[in-house]
């Protein structure tokens, strides 16, 4: 490859990077007065329980109500509703998730339990609508 060739390809690869977005240098300083946005922790159409002992976790509603997705900092699992009453109690066979209007009490196993555990205002699932 001759030398006129290489600079050209060269040119031509900055000049392409050039246009590839807006680069904004105010991210890259470290003590501008900027604070940076938080963004929700929130799982998109799920609901936030606050519970006891400063714990938390995420419903989303599925199958219109027949199952749910609860979503816990280490991990998500399905539960499937238990019955066919009014009744929101679902449960996977080790963990059981009770709801009633906005609060709702979560066992998992032998060792984790969380109590107390509310919603941030009069939400819950759509099957308890």
């Amino acid at each position: 490859m001759t030398r006129t060739l290489k600079c050209l390809t060269g040119l031509a690869c900055l000049s392409l990077l050039a246009g590839c977005g807006d680069i904004n240098v105010r991210k890259y300083i470290p003590f501008t007065g900027d604070a940076p946005q938080e963004r929700s922790r929130t799982p998109a159409n799920a609901i936030e329980y606050q519970c006891s002992a400063g714990k938390r976790f995420y419903v989303r509603t599925l199958e219109g109500g027949a199952a749910v997705w609860l979503i816990l900092p280490e991990r998500e699992v399905r539960l499937n509703k238990l019955g066919a009453g009014a009744d929101m109690r679902y449960s996977n066979g080790i963990a059981v998730l009770e709801i009633s209007g906005n609060t709702a009490t979560l066992t998992d196993g032998a060792a984790a339990t969380f109590t107390g555990c509310k919603t941030g205002g009069s939400e819950a699932p759509a099957s308890a609508r």
